[in-house]
């Protein structure tokens, strides 16, 4: 008889746990933690404040308000919870913060760091951890030589030599656009620029009549615009980030600098730019591009930006491609059904999703295929970030010349 109790109690411990196991469901999971390094301070802020920061900022927020990302293995949604340090626009201090987030905090998910140099040093680090990471502003081609062995590695925003050098180099070349003076950044993001259109320049019998290079930073350009005026060139192309492109746009109308052809880099493609020089900035080229034209969402996308920031704040290069990204990542962790790095991984190699762009997928170099891109080469025309390249993606024909600056 104590035996039979000594076995009924065996049995109801043995049920009282199943009925806890089955109680207690899905393995507990609160939130998914996403970490990122970001200048916060620093002559890289303004990537925070204007490019890739708006974007996920918007879309945790959008995320959260609709309870989080559901995740199968836990069997609820997950909000997102952030952790964001400030790099100080500090390659050294951004590789520690990487290392930290990833190790220390043990974070679901990372982040990019804002420009090409950040994002080179992080990759590999990234990858050494078997951590997914998915470059927003910024990608070199010497990136892309080494992306075969960082198989975590992806990239939102194509290499020049891919698609936007040879969309300038098709209006160059129907322009029939003769001589090109270029004013490059010493550093990663110039010499990609500059080592990318040098070969194909000369390859198309078009003169490079001035090549300076110029420290990230600079505030006055007047020596080599004074000389690249003088040399009196079809085209200027300045590879440089905003605040050089800025100072370029506002001391070559000061001095009259006026070619055929004015492409500036990243800062010229937001709408503050736009605003800042209003109606002179007409005809002035950069590199994207997409506008309210393209697709029913991606104007619905640019009316959410501008209720959420204001129009000033939209990036007609980036932010499309940004918001894309993030869609993804939040359907390849639900298709997934797991925060295993490795099985999303797979899923960004194999998969199509949906995004603001359309069908969205990365192509087998991990760059988001060229078909999804809304343009890569715009200019501004009457206020409008008009796409011009390639032409079958274009919102709008070339002007060329570019008028006189106005006041």
């Amino acid at each position: 008889m104590k035996r039979i109790g000594i076995f009924i109690c065996l049995i109801l411990i043995i049920i009282l746990f199943l009925f806890s196991f089955i109680s207690c469901g899905k393995p507990k999971k609160e939130t998914i933690v996403i970490g990122a390094a970001r200048p916060l301070t620093g002559p890289l802020e303004i990537f925070e404040q204007t490019s890739f920061g708006p974007i996920y900022k918007m879309w945790i927020d959008e995320v959260n308000a609709e309870g989080g990302i559901y995740v199968k293995k836990y069997g609820k949604k997950l909000p997102i919870e952030t952790i964001i340090y400030d790099d100080k626009s500090d390659i050294d201090t951004m590789t520690n913060l990487v290392e930290k987030l990833i190790v220390e905090d043990k974070v679901d998910f990372i982040l990019p760091p804002a420009g090409t140099a950040m994002l080179f040093a992080a990759a590999p680090i990234a990858n050494n951890y078997k951590y997914l990471i998915v470059g927003a502003e910024g990608g070199a081609s010497k990136l892309e030589e080494i992306i075969s062995g960082l198989p975590f590695m992806f990239s939102l925003l194509n290499f020049s030599t891919h698609s936007q050098i040879p969309a300038l180099i098709d209006v160059l070349v129907e322009k029939k656009v003769r001589s090109v003076a270029i004013v490059s950044l010493s550093d990663i993001h110039g010499i990609e620029y500059l080592n990318a259109i040098t070969p194909i320049l000369a390859s198309n019998n078009i003169d490079l009549v001035i090549n300076e290079r110029i420290p990230v930073g600079t505030t006055d350009m007047m020596p080599v615009l004074k000389k690249a005026k003088a040399a009196n060139p079809d085209a200027f192309l300045i590879f440089a980030y905003p605040g050089e492109n800025i100072v370029a746009v506002k001391q070559a109308i000061e001095i009259g600098f006026n070619p055929k052809l004015f492409l500036v880099g990243p800062g010229g493609n937001f709408e503050f730019f736009s605003q800042m020089f209003g109606p002179a900035l007409e005809g002035v080229m950069c590199w994207g591009a997409w506008n309210t034209k393209v697709s029913p969402k991606h104007k619905e996308f640019a009316e959410k930006l501008t209720k959420r920031y204001g129009k000033e704040a939209v990036d007609w290069w980036g932010h499309n491609v940004y918001y894309a990204g993030l869609q993804f990542l939040q359907q390849a962790i639900e298709k997934a059904g797991t925060l295993d790095q490795e099985q999303i991984r797979e899923i960004y190699t194999k998969e199509k999703f949906d995004t603001v762009l359309g069908e969205t997928w990365f192509d087998e170099n991990h760059l988001i295929a060229e078909e999804c891109y809304a343009g890569q080469l715009g200019q501004w025309q009457n206020g409008i970030f008009e796409v011009i390249g390639p032409k079958n993606k274009a919102t709008a024909e070339v002007i060329y010349p570019k008028p006189e600056w106005r006041k």
